[in-house]
């Protein structure tokens, strides 16, 4: 099996070549099929003048020409960016000029919105519009073409496993989005994790209804490709939507994140037959929800599962372990070792709380142009084989877990200020930047707090600048403007005076927090 992660799409086009690979919207696109387009974008690409190790962006909605784009730029040795499409201009600005990308492959709506805030992305060349019918917008300094145009001959690159393959951004703790950095050997492997683990086979049919900027969704795509199933792509409006296409497309394969699974768990299933198992991450999904899907989908196995980008997927809990311990977030996957570690780098005992730490292959190598931030994350540990003298990089979640006796694992805290919303990261700083943009705040702060559905509200309270009375209203209309819907503050408070603060002079946002934790009631155990 290849160690590249397009390499994957041309064995499958290879062993089976009429086998289906992809469907959406009733159309379906077979492996050879798939395989002669990802040929012919990444020879379009190179004709574009693209060169090893430079960014393709794809700021898209799941379609074939986004999975296209995406492994086209593997092909021709570039790097591919999938860009969450609920994002903003402004914060795919941001994306597009931190990591210098030099094609965005998007559609004509979409670069409708994006045509102002494109001129300050300099290392941008090219703009490569899918659904392009009539005369295309003129962009000073850029190229812009149509889908269609874009065919060559690929030129092969030399290209091994530890190439860089994908930027996969995340939010990050000083407000802006963070890179991380993965390798062909890191998507491969990752992918190869997963089948193991949930025994996937070649007639699975795989609903990808997550974002392919999610690390968790991008690998329900590979991991198909892996085994040469096919991947059924889905941009859904409403949750039952979702069931009505896993019984129309006998979907075996599903996998969502908490918020998610709760609305799931309140529709009437009926028989899902087909449906073999379902998976969940992005944070714990709630006993009661758990009991309901187990109730609904009998038939279906479910796989409870821990991960952070910068690692892919550190653990899951197999099956049968549910009944005894539905808390645990299980042991390590297949190929990985996950740790629990004091700050000075030596081993809990069990029961004793410790920074879970990811050691093995799927761990990628770094946040995208940002040293500082990938020593606090990418680092080494000494491994214990006797006799080794060398070190080796391991990456450290940040996050407080235990381990019992019989080495399950089980989560306790997140360490830093992130957010977790609707399965979504989210910076607090990076709202607190949009309301300080309005000029009406003096103090702003944002934090998490439980939700029984969304598993933390966004919380915000501020204080008027001298002299100006706040109108609520209008703050929440800028973050609308500005901010995708997911980082949107469910609850908003004015507060008179300035807001406390730590023995560090920082205002308190853990002493903020704690005093509207149960704001909305509280959470499934």
């Amino acid at each position: 099996m290849t160690d590249l992660i397009h390499d994957l799409i041309f064995e499958a086009a290879e062993r089976a070549p009429d086998s289906e690979a992809l469907s959406y919207q009733g159309q379906r696109m077979c492996y050879a099929m798939l395989a002669g387009h990802v040929e012919a974008k990444a020879g379009g690409f190179r004709e574009l003048g693209l060169d090893r190790g430079e960014r393709v962006a794809v700021y898209l909605e799941k379609r074939f020409e986004t999975v296209i784009a995406l492994f086209a730029a593997a092909a021709t040795g570039g790097i591919f960016v999938p860009v969450n499409p609920v994002l903003k201009p402004e914060q795919v600005a941001f994306i597009l000029i931190d990591c210098d990308a030099r094609v965005l492959v998007t559609s004509l709506e979409r670069l409708k919105l994006l045509q102002t805030i494109l001129l300050s992305c300099h290392d941008l060349r090219v703009v490569v519009v899918v659904d392009a019918k009539d005369e295309l917008p003129v962009i000073a300094g850029l190229v812009i073409v149509s889908w269609n145009e874009v065919d060559g001959v690929n030129i092969a690159t030399p290209t091994i496993d530890s190439d860089m393959a994908a930027i996969i951004y995340t939010s990050g703790s000083t407000g802006r989005p963070k890179g991380v950095v993965l390798s062909h050997r890191n998507l491969v492997a990752g992918a190869k994790s997963v089948m193991q683990y949930l025994r996937n086979r070649s007639d699975d049919r795989i609903l990808i209804a997550l974002p392919l900027s999610f690390d968790y969704g991008l690998n329900q795509l590979t991991t198909a490709f892996y085994v040469g199933a096919t991947s059924i792509l889905m941009n859904y409006l409403l949750p039952r939507d979702i069931v009505a296409i896993v019984k129309d497309q006998q979907i075996t394969g599903l996998a969502a994140v908490p918020p998610l699974w709760i609305q799931l768990a309140q529709l009437n299933w009926g028989k899902a037959p087909s449906l073999r198992y379902i998976t969940n991450s992005g944070g714990a999904i709630p006993r009661r929800t758990l009991d309901q899907l187990r109730n609904a989908l009998p038939e279906a196995q479910i796989f409870l599962m821990y991960g952070f980008t910068e690692a892919f997927r550190s653990t899951y809990l197999e099956p049968d372990e549910i009944s005894r311990r539905p808390d645990s977030i299980g042991k390590a996957i297949p190929n990985a070792e996950v740790l629990v570690l004091r700050e000075d780098g030596s081993h809990c005992a069990p029961g004793e709380p410790g920074e879970l730490v990811h050691r093995g292959v799927q761990v990628g190598m770094g946040y995208w142009n940002d040293a500082e931030k990938t020593v606090t994350c990418f680092k080494p540990i000494k491994p214990r084989q006797a006799g080794l003298m060398l070190t080796e990089i391991a990456a450290w979640s940040g996050d407080t877990v235990y381990k019992d006796e019989e080495g399950f694992l089980y989560f306790v805290e997140r360490r830093d200020e992130m957010i977790k919303t609707s399965g979504y990261r989210v910076s607090p700083t990076e709202i607190e930047e949009v309301l300080y943009t309005t000029e009406c705040v003096a103090e702003a702060v944002a934090f998490g707090i439980p939700h029984p559905i969304l598993g933390q509200a966004i919380a915000v309270i501020v204080t008027a600048r001298k002299g100006i009375q706040l109108d609520i209203e209008i703050l929440l209309s800028v973050c609308k403007k500005q901010l995708p819907a997911y980082m949107v503050p469910n609850h908003f408070e004015v507060r008179e005076g300035n807001l406390p603060r730590n023995p560090n002079g920082k205002i308190d946002r853990k002493f903020l927090s704690q005093q509207l934790q149960l704001l909305f009631g509280k959470s499934d155990p």
